[in-house]
C-alpha cells in the first residue's frame, strides 16, 4: 500500500470535516493516511509519501489561509515528480473567487511535478447530504489512483 498524507487548514471546521470524511473514504478503500494541519509541518514531509492530499479554505477574495503560506512557499524547493496528488477545500460563493485556494494548491503541486489524479473537490461551506458522499468517494478514489498495480 502506498504511503499517503493529507495536510489541511481549517478555520471554521468546514475543511476539517471534509478531511475527516476523505480519511474515512481512504480507510473504506483499505488505505491508511497520515493527517496533519498545515501549520504543524514543513513541506519537505511530502517527500516521505507516495500520495499527497492538500486541503484549504479560501480566505478573503481568493487567497490561501495564513496557515498555509509558509508551507506553500516551501513547495518551491521540492521536486514532486512521481507523487500522486489531489486537492480539496471549502469556499463561499458570496466571493467572486470561489474556493480559489484549492486552485492555487493544485497549480503549485502540478508545477512541482506531482501527478493530479482527481479533479479538485470544492464545497460551499460545510459538507451536507450528497456532499458528504462526495468526500467519501474522493478518499476512496484517491486510494484507487495511488495504489501501484
Amino acid at each position: 500500500m502506498s504511503k499517503l498524507i493529507m495536510i489541511y487548514a481549517s478555520m471554521t471546521g468546514n475543511t476539517e470535516e471534509m478531511s475527516e470524511l476523505i480519511a474515512s473514504g481512504i480507510a473504506d478503500a483499505g488505505g491508511e493516511v497520515t493527517v496533519k494541519m498545515a501549520e504543524d509541518c514543513n513541506a519537505d514531509i511530502l517527500l516521505d509519501y507516495d500520495g499527497i492530499i492538500l486541503g484549504a479554505y479560501t480566505w478573503g477574495d481568493g487567497e490561501l489561509p495564513d496557515e498555509f503560506l509558509d508551507f506553500y512557499d516551501e513547495l518551491d524547493e521540492l521536486d514532486l515528480t512521481g507523487k500522486k496528488a489531489a486537492v480539496f477545500g471549502s469556499g463561499d460563493t458570496v466571493y467572486e473567487q470561489f474556493a480559489k485556494a484549492v486552485d492555487l494548491l493544485q497549480e503549485k503541486l502540478a508545477e512541482r511535478g506531482a501527478e493530479m489524479v482527481l479533479e479538485p473537490l470544492k464545497l460551499e461551506l460545510n459538507p451536507s447530504g450528497d456532499e458528504r458522499e462526495a468526500c467519501l468517494s474522493f478518499g476512496r478514489n484517491f486510494v484507487g489512483g495511488t495504489v501501484a498495480v
